[in-house]
């Protein structure tokens, strides 16, 4: 049987069509971290409400996998699209890379990451990682064929994460043409980060909920995205076989 799974997102409703599919008893971790515990015929699954941002991501994510020692932790809940992207309200997008987007210091010659610095955020099995971390290639691979299997469209590429969402059309295309990634989140490097630290396979796969446009809330559909991005979840749970 394989081992544990972890699944974090920030919010409850970004957990709840899985925690009532596949049930869970609450379990003590301290910190006021939200935690549910089930086990399934293809494993324990461990369910967490991090809060919003990399502060609590990252401290729930090292509390969970030091308490639970998953051999995955996945990140879920709902996401920006950049409109270059193609991407559109309510499909999945999955993480190949995340980067801290906005860590870094900024000069009068424009803005430098860690690595303009030169201070790694993490270095393990001597390898230096500055703003960005990869994520498990060989479980992405997995979501990717099970989504081509079940004919559901799940786009792949770079995250970014940021403390402050971009709101306008010129912030998202500033962010576009400095990473070229596919879609934007508050937490999802910091899970990956932590997780990489760790050496646990990490998983990101979320709904786009809006468009990265002038905020206009009236075009977004959080339930959407999140709905969708638990139901492709479940598959991949109970079909993941750990490999």
């Amino acid at each position: 049987m394989p081992g544990t799974i972890a699944v974090a997102a920030a919010t409850h409703g970004e957990l709840s069509l899985m925690l009532k599919a596949l049930g869970g008893r609450t379990t003590e971790t301290g910190g006021g971290i939200p935690v549910w515990e089930t086990d399934t015929e293809c494993g324990r699954v461990i369910f967490a409400v991090t809060g919003m941002g990399k502060i609590n991501a990252a401290a729930t994510t090292a509390v969970i996998i030091e308490r639970h020692a998953p051999a995955l932790f996945i990140n879920t809940g709902c996401a920006g699209a950049f409109p270059e992207s193609c991407l559109t309200v309510g499909e999945l997008a999955l993480a190949s890379v995340e980067i801290c987007a906005d860590e870094g210091v900024l000069t009068p010659a424009g803005w430098l990451s860690y690595g303009g610095i030169g201070i790694p955020a993490v270095e393990r099995k001597g390898k230096r990682y500055f703003n960005e971390f990869p994520l498990s290639l060989s479980v992405a691979e997995q979501a990717v064929r099970l989504a081509a299997a079940l004919g559901i469209q799940l786009a792949r590429g770079k995250f970014i994460t940021v403390s402050t969402c971009s709101g306008t059309a010129q912030r998202g295309q500033e962010l576009h043409e400095r990473y070229g990634a596919i879609c934007e989140n508050m937490d999802g490097a910091a899970v990956a980060q932590v997780a990489l630290r760790y050496g646990v396979d990490c998983l990101e796969v979320r709904g786009v909920s809006n468009l990265l446009e002038d905020r206009d809330l009236a075009r977004w559909n959080i339930p959407l995205a999140a709905e969708r991005a638990q139901r492709f979840l479940l598959k991949f749970i109970t079909s993941w076989s750990g490999e």
